[in-house]
């Protein structure tokens, strides 16, 4: 069984949780192959996952167009470009999961402890 195959299956195992708050643009043309198999894909995680996905089509506005060229489909995840033509399914679920946990982590961050409540390390034993 090659990696992509075990990173796939594994990714998909470990899928319990959703992102809901998660955006993915996509970039695409009407009459582009490559763009409605990237579609597929998003889609598929998103059944899994629950994050939303906003299609902007780059031929109803000449400045996308321009940007994009003939390179569709584009995916951004929270304002980044995260591939260009073909999405990699493993990738992309792993970097979503990756993206929905330092979501969860800023959501739950703490204010920082005062200066007095951090342990003083001076006071430790040398290691050496």
């Amino acid at each position: 069984m090659s990696i992509f195959f075990f990173l796939a299956r594994l990714v998909r195992s470990m899928s319990p949780f959703q992102i809901p708050n998660l955006t993915v643009k996509v970039y695409t043309r009407d009459q582009c192959c490559c763009c409605h198999q990237a579609l597929e894909v998003l889609k598929e995680s998103q059944r899994r996952l629950g994050f939303s996905i906003e299609t902007v089509d780059v031929d109803t506005d000449p400045e996308l167009a321009e940007r994009h060229g003939l390179f569709v489909p584009v995916v951004e995840v929270n304002g980044k470009v995260r591939f260009k033509g073909t999405v990699n399914p493993a990738l992309f679920e792993r970097l979503l999961l990756m993206e929905g946990k330092g979501e969860r982590r800023e959501a739950g961050r703490r204010e920082p402890r005062a200066k007095s409540e951090s342990p003083n390390l001076d006071s430790l034993p040398d290691p050496r």
